[in-house]
C-alpha cells in the first residue's frame, strides 16, 4: 500500500495534493463471495441508509426461510445470505423487504447461476480482471461497473479504472479543473500515469468528492450566520 501511495504522489502533483488533503488510505475489507455481490445489487441506485435497511430485511427474511440450517454469520453482521436462502424466498417475501421486482429478479438470477455452479465465486481470485468482468456480467443486473466495484473492494485488485463511475469522473473534473465531465477516453489517458495503482487513485477520488461536497454544504450552511455575526458586531 505504501508503495502505491508513494507512486501516486510522485507521478502526479494533483494527486499528491488530494492525498495530502484526505490523509492515510483506508481501504475496504469485503468478502469476495455471493453475499457481497447480492449486497451490491441491493445497494444499486439507493442511498446508503435505505439500502442498509433493505439489506437487513433480506437477511432477516433469509434467516426465517432457512431457519435451523447451519449457516455462518455474515461479515456484514447478521445472517449470511446464500443462494439457497434467496431461492427459498417467494416474490412476495422479497417485495416485503423493499426490493423492486427488477432487483429481486436480479438476485434470483444470481442465486440460480451460483447454485448451479455457472457463477463460481471460489474461482474468481485466480481469474484476470477481464475474466472476472466477463464471468459476473452474465448475471442480469450486473454490469461492467458493478463487476469493477467487486474487483476493487472484494478482490482487492490494485489497477482497476471504472470510467463509468460518476463520483470518480466528478472528482477528476473538479481536481483537474475541467470545464466538462471527462469522457472515458480522457480518463483512461489521464490514468496512465497512475498505473499500476489506479484502484488506490479511485479511492482517493471518492473521498475527495465527499470532502468537497461536505465543505461546500458547511460553507453554505454557515455563510449567512457569519454575515449576521459581522453585522451585529459592526
Amino acid at each position: 500500500m505504501r508503495r502505491a501511495i508513494n507512486h501516486l504522489k510522485r507521478c502526479d502533483p494533483v494527486m499528491a495534493a488530494i492525498i495530502a488533503k484526505i490523509g492515510p488510505y483506508k481501504g475496504y475489507d469485503l468478502p469476495a463471495d455471493f453475499e457481497s455481490m447480492a449486497r451490491s445489487i441491493i445497494f444499486q441506485q439507493l442511498a446508503g441508509a435505505a439500502a442498509r435497511t433493505i439489506f437487513q430485511r433480506v437477511q432477516a427474511a433469509c434467516e426465517k426461510a432457512v431457519h435451523g440450517e447451519d449457516t455462518p454469520r455474515s461479515l456484514y453482521g447478521g445472517f449470511k445470505i446464500t443462494p439457497e436462502a434467496i431461492l427459498a424466498l417467494s416474490e412476495e417475501q422479497m417485495r416485503a423487504c423493499g426490493l423492486s421486482r427488477q432487483k429481486l429478479s436480479y438476485l434470483r438470477d444470481l442465486a440460480t447461476r451460483s447454485q448451479s455452479g455457472e457463477i463460481d465465486f471460489t474461482r474468481l481470485p485466480q481469474m484476470s480482471d477481464e475474466e472476472v468482468i466477463e464471468h459476473l456480467t452474465r448475471v442480469k443486473g450486473i454490469g461492467v461497473w458493478s463487476a469493477q466495484m467487486f474487483l476493487i473492494f472484494a478482490l482487492k485488485r490494485p489497477d482497476v479504472m471504472p470510467t463509468l463511475d460518476l463520483g470518480v469522473n466528478t472528482a477528476i473534473q473538479m481536481a483537474y479543473r475541467k470545464r466538462k465531465l471527462p469522457k472515458a477516453k480522457q480518463i483512461l489517458a489521464l490514468s496512465e500515469k497512475w498505473k499500476p495503482y489506479r484502484s488506490f487513485a479511485c479511492w482517493y477520488f471518492w473521498r475527495y468528492i465527499e470532502r468537497m461536497r461536505a465543505e461546500a454544504t458547511a460553507a453554505k450552511k454557515n455563510g449567512p450566520k457569519s454575515k449576521k455575526a459581522k453585522g451585529a458586531k459592526a
